[in-house]
């Protein structure tokens, strides 16, 4: 390809790769709310974030509406009010003016809010289990007396597993190795192999499930 014809084509592409991660989102969303019936972002993203954006590049409101095509009235209020609801096509906009995929704003936009859970428990092969959850990791604080036993705790091959002890002595195994871990002791392994965990003494442990393809 001549040089030419490289640059008739280069912004051509770069338009076709800035549509597909649009769609590739928009799929995503709305596999994931389309039957809740949302036709907007949840109010888990702060978009205080545009004001930041903004003055890196020594624009004003006026000026950003005029690259996206969004009102400087929605501007104004997205970056006032931080967790304000967006419709998917003004944060597309607005991602694009800032030379942004539309997931990269959002993850920009989404680590600044703080979520709030609460913590849910259950049992299984004399551990006692308190977690907490998201979508990203999931921590398991673990309570069980000697003797007890927990093979595969669950399936979750798309995790990382980490396991810290906190008090007395735990044997984990795998499928060709055993590992004695007693207090202060931590272990990390690929959660896809079948694990075990047995409660050699009275033991307390926290577990954490990190998602291979998330970030925190």
């Amino acid at each position: 390809m001549t040089s030419a014809a490289f640059l008739i084509f280069q912004p051509l592409f770069k338009k076709f790769i800035f549509f597909v991660d649009n769609i590739f989102y928009m799929i995503i969303y709305y596999k994931r709310n389309f039957f809740k019936g949302k036709t907007k972002l949840d109010k888990v993203f702060d978009f205080t974030i545009l004001r930041e954006l903004r003055k890196k590049e020594g624009l004003n409101i006026a000026d950003v509406s005029e690259r996206s095509g969004v009102s400087s009235a929605v501007i104004s209020k997205l970056e006032r009010n931080g967790q304000q609801a967006a419709a998917l096509e003004t944060i597309c906009r607005l991602a694009r003016a800032f030379s942004l995929q539309t997931s990269e704003l959002l993850s920009l936009a989404e680590s600044r809010a703080a979520q709030k859970t609460s913590e849910t428990s259950h049992k299984s092969g004399g551990f006692k289990f308190r977690e907490v959850q998201y979508e990203n990791v999931k921590c398991l604080y673990a309570s069980a007396p000697a003797g007890a036993l927990v093979s595969r705790p669950e399936a979750h091959k798309e995790d990382f597993e980490l396991c810290w002890v906190l008090e007395g002595k735990l044997l984990f195994s795998l499928p060709r190795e055993k590992h004695k871990l007693s207090s202060g002791d931590a272990i990390q392994f690929d959660a896809l192999q079948d694990h075990q965990y047995q409660a050699l003494e009275d033991t307390k442990l926290i577990i954490l499930h990190i998602k291979k393809n998330k970030r925190f």
